[in-house]
């Protein structure tokens, strides 16, 4: 019998420890299907975050680096300055990439560095407890925030590709999501093009994926799916934000 369907070799034999429902099972198997169709895993360098994907490093069968929390730009502009040769990615959360390493963020895009940003955006603190994060939306009720997310107290969530696509260093910025079938492929493209990006030199591309926390949104996981879809994609639509090599695509 034909196989059509199989494990990427790019992911090792390791089980998730992510909650039901959550995507970050389906965002690393797309990485990986990318990293064995280019054919780079042994090249490839990918940089774990703080936050429920620090173990990443056990589930891809690339090289890893464990990062500082939010340090991740900052570590990934190293080992490419160093190994320009190597694909080197970034795996992050809303409170890695866009609380304590916004700086690293920001200054990684605006100079340009020739790396693949994969941001994780679920909109609340996952493996912490599920405190508000940069990406909680108005209103939204976390533990941090029980009566609602005040943006008289709190401010406004960050869009970070809207922000990002304003840097001149950007190639790519563009968010998805993997809620659908239809969406998973979308993604699938979107994660494929920013490797390609890095693979021609053509600078940073960040890969913004709107995500469920089933677990900390107090919901099952289809009603998880649901919410995103009803509050998640209205206030951060999908699209591309910026692309500099749409000829090329």
């Amino acid at each position: 019998m034909a196989i059509v369907f199989d494990k990427p070799k790019a992911l090792t034999d390791d089980i998730f420890h992510y909650c039901p429902g959550c995507t970050h099972g389906i965002i690393h198997r797309l990485i990986a299907e990318t990293i064995d169709e280019l054919g780079i895993e042994g090249k490839t360098i990918g940089i774990a975050p703080v936050g429920c994907a620090v173990l990443a490093y056990n589930y891809f069968a690339c090289d890893m680096v464990e990062a500082a929390h939010g340090r991740a730009p900052a570590v990934a502009t190293g080992i490419k300055r160093a190994l320009p040769d190597s694909v080197v990615f970034t795996y992050q959360g809303d409170g890695d990439l866009a609380a304590i390493g916004m700086a690293e963020t920001v200054h990684a895009a605006t100079r340009g560095e020739n790396v693949t940003i994969i941001f994780v955006n679920n909109a609340i603190y996952g493996m912490t407890g599920g405190q508000m994060a940069p990406t909680s939306l108005p209103g939204q009720v976390t533990q941090t925030t029980p009566y609602g997310r005040d943006t008289t107290y709190s401010g406004f969530p960050i869009r970070v590709c809207e922000l990002l696509s304003t840097l001149d260093g950007v190639a790519l910025a563009q968010r998805v999501t993997v809620d659908t079938v239809q969406n998973v492929r979308k993604a699938k493209k979107a994660i494929r093009r920013a490797f390609e990006n890095q693979i021609q030199g053509r600078g940073y591309s960040i890969v913004e994926i709107l995500s469920t926390c089933p677990t900390n949104w107090g919901l099952e996981p289809n009603e998880a799916l649901q919410w995103l879809r009803d509050n998640m994609i209205p206030y951060y639509p999908l699209g591309v934000y910026k692309d500099k090599y749409p000829e090329e695509a």
